[in-house]
């Protein structure tokens, strides 16, 4: 069962002290520094940009049923619920939708569908749930979510019809302009996931795979649209993927249940399969060492 039970990470627990911050003081910048102000520089005493832990706080397992990477603030007295389910199940079934169109399932090709969940399920209301994240104290929830419930509202804004016209605009310019624009779009989608599914890394199996699934799927899919020919996308790349937006989806609702199920409502629940390098496996590890 996932916890959000506080596990030291000593990597983590340096202290900023005062001559630390003194010297730090005097840096006045990175390309100045060397020799002894270098190494205040790399370490956590001398990058007030790092998390610094104060002496009430522990680094919180990866969890993703709260879609975050590892906390340093306790979620037990927080005046919220959770939003990181919400979020997680507005992405999944969006992402699920234009997956199966993408796939070609039941022959169907036509996105128009998934207008309707982009802008209220997958953009509006995981839009909310990364608000809610960041009042929880959740940056990386609050990033990921609000950035995805983005991606949706932008995406169904170029599906829409009538007002935007902007696969119009370009079908002025003929050739493969809009499929072309179309994969700039998703490449930048694929840069942004890769710098979340690196924030992964040291999380669990079921949160990395989230990241890992989208960030192939935003690969191939811009490909696609760049290697298109006489303005339509290339369809063996659009359906790979599809195929692992699938993946996403399932992933996604999977940590989803994650984090709503406990055992005030559930008779089970899902691992998460934390990774054997996180802080959370090593200290289980030293753990059954001690024993």
């Amino acid at each position: 069962m996932a916890s959000t039970t506080a596990t030291v990470d000593h990597a983590l627990n340096k202290e900023l002290d005062n001559d630390a911050a003194r010297r730090w003081n005097s840096v006045n910048s990175v390309n100045s520094a060397n020799g002894q102000d270098a190494e205040i520089l790399r370490s956590y005493g001398g990058n007030p940009m790092a998390h610094i832990n104060t002496g009430e706080s522990a680094r919180y397992a990866a969890f993703g049923g709260e879609f975050q990477p590892g906390l340093y603030k306790a979620t037990t007295n927080r005046k919220f619920g959770n939003p990181a389910p919400l979020g997680l199940s507005a992405f999944a079934l969006t992402t699920f939708v234009l997956s199966l169109i993408n796939v070609q399932a039941k022959n169907v090709t036509e996105p128009n569908i998934v207008v309707a969940l982009a802008f209220a399920y997958g953009g509006l209301v995981q839009l909310l749930a990364g608000m809610w994240e960041m009042a929880v104290g959740n940056t990386f929830g609050a990033t990921a979510l609000s950035s995805y419930g983005g991606f949706w509202i932008s995406f169904a804004i170029v599906l829409t019809p009538g007002g935007f016209d902007i696969e119009a605009a370009y079908s002025k310019g003929g050739g493969d302009d809009f499929t072309n624009a179309f994969g700039f779009f998703l490449a930048g989608w694929f840069i942004f996931t890769t710098l979340m599914l690196l924030c992964t890394l040291r999380s669990t199996v079921a949160f990395f795979l989230i990241f890992f699934f989208l960030d192939i799927a935003f690969l191939m899919l811009s490909i696609g649209y760049l290697y298109g020919k006489e303005g339509k996308p290339n369809t063996a790349c659009i359906k790979a993927g599809g195929y692992f937006g699938l993946l996403t989806a399932f992933m996604a609702w999977y940590n989803a249940f994650a984090g709503i199920a406990d055992d005030s409502n559930s008779f089970f629940v899902v691992p998460v399969a934390h990774f054997p390098w996180s802080a959370k496996a090593r200290a289980a590890k030293s753990e059954r060492d001690n024993v």
